[in-house]
């Protein structure tokens, strides 16, 4: 296997680039000639010039006066405007580790939050993550920066930086302020299952179905973590495919019981939901690394059914809880249009056949700046920084426009600039791992329904360990 191809499962699960032994590398950036271009039909008609693209975005786009969450969110009407009604919206990244695309998903929280309604706010992090979280954001339960410490390891290890630390902070704050009306945090991810999920689970099952009680703990028997999270999936990874396997068919056991099971008579069916959702991502997580990891197209199918677990985790947090949601996590799964083969169906499109027009995407694009990200060679957290965008990128041409930072709606943008919108072209696409050789490309308008455009960004202030 080719160090190209050498890239490890945590990282996959954040869109991120290379440890070892799985069969692809995942989306970084395009900035070098890769594997990914295109050879336009003869009739392909003339695209409309630059510069009428150019003045055709600069009508349509509204000037952001920056990424500070605090002081007036009043430049950020224009987004309430265009995500209208929807109950789900998107928010993704062009880079995992730049602080403006943070300082900015805290800004458009807050707003969607004061403004819109929104109770919630559901993170690229494990489920078993985010309920920790969720307890430290409803109740002050335990310690930010030992909870940070503790469940930001691994391929989530970039989510421990300061900007993330600041949003969970204004949502504490916000609850201390709003005890009757909070706001809620969520991991949608199936990266890891903390032991959180297994005692919730056990609870249940020895409080409303004990005589559940032995078949369940023998079912579990040997899955809990006992080391910290990184090492546990680590450890997990190494297990021979079919012990894998093995482990899915019990947790599919322990969800399948439960969700047939039903609360029972005089149970709380509250607590009965929550219980087969606890089971459910226990065994997402065992369902999802029970694919072949050395095999490009199991790594792909292992990739779909992720995008689709987390499409899935968002909608039953959505039906359930009954909060609008901000979701966050990198463009490539927030979007409708896979513009790479490694993954096959995005989140985005999985949330649009659910939620139809109830869900709106929303992506990122920079011209140059900074970012952290975990070195491909090795997994070694560090600050790199990009150039201006290439000659005829997305981002060279969308930075034209007189606006320094703006939000445009795609849907609406006048003729001329939504046809350059929606073809491709070379965009940086940066995951958590760095350098990435592909050059990706990507048409903004099929990808989202609305763009924020930064011309340059900063990296993160990084709190974990390199």
């Amino acid at each position: 296997m080719t160090r190209r191809k050498a890239v490890i499962i945590p990282a996959v699960l954040l869109s991120l680039g290379a440890l070892a032994g799985v069969a692809v590398a995942t989306p970084a950036m395009g900035t070098t000639t890769g594997n990914t271009a295109e050879t336009l039909p003869a009739s392909t008609p003339t695209p409309p010039s630059t510069s009428s693209v150019v003045e055709a975005i600069e009508r349509s786009a509204h000037t952001l006066r920056g990424t500070d969450p605090e002081g007036s969110l009043r430049d950020l009407d224009a987004l309430g405007r265009m995500v209208r009604g929807a109950e789900v919206v998107g928010l993704g990244e062009a880079t995992h580790g730049s602080r403006d695309f943070f300082r900015m998903k805290h800004r458009v929280f807050r707003y969607l939050v004061e403004e819109k309604g929104f109770r919630s706010f559901s993170l690229e992090l494990p489920w078993s993550s985010g309920i920790r979280i969720n307890d430290y954001v409803l109740r002050g339960k335990g310690d930010l920066k030992d909870i940070a410490r503790d469940e930001f390891q691994g391929a989530y290890r970039i989510w421990n930086n300061q900007d993330y630390l600041d949003l969970i902070e204004w949502m504490r704050d916000y609850n201390r302020q709003h005890p009757k009306d909070p706001v809620q945090f969520m991991g949608d991810d199936m990266g890891y299952a903390g032991p959180e999920l297994y005692e919730r689970v056990n609870s249940y099952v020895a409080r409303d179905q004990p005589r559940l009680r032995a078949r369940v703990a023998e079912l579990y028997r040997g899955l809990p973590p006992t080391t910290d999270a990184a090492t546990y999936y680590d450890q997990y990874l190494q297990l021979p495919l079919a012990e894998r396997k093995e482990r899915a068919e019990r947790t599919g056991k322990v969800y399948e019981l439960l969700r047939k099971q039903g609360p029972g008579a005089g149970a709380d069916r509250q607590r009965h939901l929550w219980a087969v959702q606890h089971a459910r991502a226990i065994h997402q997580m065992a369902e999802g690394f029970a694919f072949d990891i050395t095999d490009e197209t199991q790594v792909a199918a292992m990739m779909r059914y992720r995008d689709q677990v987390m499409a899935e985790n968002v909608a039953w947090w959505h039906r359930h809880t009954g909060d609008r949601v901000l979701l966050s996590a990198h463009n490539t799964h927030v979007s409708y249009d896979s513009f790479d083969e490694r993954y096959p169906k995005t989140q985005g499109a999985f949330l649009r056949d659910a939620l139809g027009k109830d869900y709106v995407s929303v992506g990122f694009s920079f011209y140059e700046g900074s970012f952290k990200a975990f070195g491909a060679d090795d997994n070694v957290m560090r600050t790199y920084s990009v150039g201006a965008a290439k000659p005829g990128s997305n981002e060279e041409t969308l930075d034209k426009a007189r606006q320094e930072d703006y939000i445009l709606d795609m849907r609406t943008a006048p003729n001329s600039a939504r046809a350059w919108l929606n073809t491709s072209h070379a965009t940086w696409n940066i995951g958590a791992g760095w350098p990435d050789p592909t050059e990706y490309k990507a048409a903004p308008a099929k990808a989202h329904d609305i763009l924020i455009h930064l011309h340059d960004v900063e990296a993160t202030t990084y709190l974990g360990a390199p």
